[in-house]
């Protein structure tokens, strides 16, 4: 199989694309042309900076380097989840926490169980997409959360009043908040190959790699982001839900302004 490689005067021509985009933007009046050009500039030096980082890791090979370039990409991910933390103070620590742990457990199966080895070309990779993964889930556990805190605090203070713990009055709803938030992931699992062909396989396949070996690494890539979506999300869904009660185990309705 012949490998492709993309010139630059072809990534130059493929820019139309985001022409259209803005052109549809203002022939509908939504405003978002300037979103767009500075989302897609942003992008575009981004990548080029990471390209040139992720060049000199893998030229240097350095465990240490490999490890703090898997911490960035977790700290990164925790810092994009914990906005979507509106009705939680100081997300950041329980984000990190949670992702870091999910993405470390993760990466440890798999080095240890030999499906990859410990080298940055296919540490860092694999951290970028179980950590962007368990970003998704723990942002949507915690917009669940909120909206659910919010919506059924009477109900909370009753059973409050009548004895429950915090623990036991939270608990059907860290439960939807959990399921809620790894249904994207349990549905990309079910539809994988049918209606997408996920990065990782189109990635191989374009480099040249025989489709059932590339079928091979997509399958164990859909393994670890349902165990780093399932495991962030309730270390996330479990720290975060105690931020909604004080010390004497009343909740905070302040919080749910």
């Amino acid at each position: 199989m012949n490998q492709h490689n993309i010139s630059n005067e072809s990534l130059a021509l493929s820019m139309v694309l985001v022409i259209v985009a803005i052109l549809i933007s203002h022939k509908e009046k939504l405003a978002l042309e300037k979103d767009i050009i500075w989302s897609i500039c942003r992008a575009v030096v981004q990548l080029i900076i990471v390209g040139y980082v992720l060049k000199y890791i893998f030229d240097v090979n350095n465990a240490i380097l490999t490890v703090l370039m898997v911490l960035f990409i977790c700290f990164n991910a925790a810092y994009n989840a914990q906005k979507r933390s509106k009705y939680i103070d100081h997300a950041f620590v329980t984000s990190f926490i949670a992702i870091t742990t999910g993405a470390v457990l993760t990466l440890a199966v798999l080095v240890l169980t030999g499906s990859i080895e410990f080298t940055p070309m296919q540490v860092i990779p694999i951290a970028g997409m179980v950590a962007g993964n368990a970003m998704v889930a723990v942002g949507l556990c915690y917009n669940n959360l909120g909206q659910r805190f919010k919506s059924d605090q009477q109900k909370i203070q009753e059973m409050l009043s009548l004895g429950a713990s915090p623990k036991f009055a939270s608990a059907a709803l860290i439960r939807d908040s959990i399921r809620a938030s790894l249904i994207p992931t349990v549905d990309s699992a079910k539809t994988v190959g049918l209606v997408s062909l996920p990065g990782m396989m189109s990635g191989l396949i374009f480099a040249g790699i025989d489709p059932v070996k590339a079928i091979k690494y997509q399958i164990m890539v859909t393994f670890m982001l349902l165990s780093t979506a399932s495991l962030s999300t309730i270390i996330a869904c479990y720290l975060a839900y105690r931020k909604f009660y004080n010390e004497r185990h009343q909740l905070v309705v302040s919080t749910l302004k």
